[in-house]
């Protein structure tokens, strides 16, 4: 399995409706060939600010790279490029 795990911080100028809208794109994500488990939430701690986790399993590495690869991820990244800054963990297990 292939996990990948996002930590998106939310700019503080992005409006609610707007993070709201982002993490119904994220979700979209999960529907992809390949991916088991599928998670994306706002996290309950909002020390550091508004935090969205995208948390994803995915049956293997080539079904990671194909999703990544995939016009429909392009485009929510482009989205998310606009509102957030991020950092990106990828592992094998």
């Amino acid at each position: 399995m292939f996990r990948h795990v996002v930590l998106f911080r939310v700019r503080d100028e992005v409006t609610d409706p707007d993070v709201s809208a982002a993490i119904d794109e994220l979700r979209t994500l999960g529907a992809s060939p390949g991916v088991l488990a599928w998670t994306v939430a706002l996290s309950l701690d909002t020390r550091k600010g508004r935090v969205i986790v995208e948390d994803g399993t995915f049956r293997d590495r080539a079904a990671f790279e194909k999703w990544r690869s995939s016009e429909s991820h392009r485009k929510v990244a482009e989205r998310m490029a606009g509102l957030a800054d991020w950092w990106v963990a990828d592992w094998e297990t």
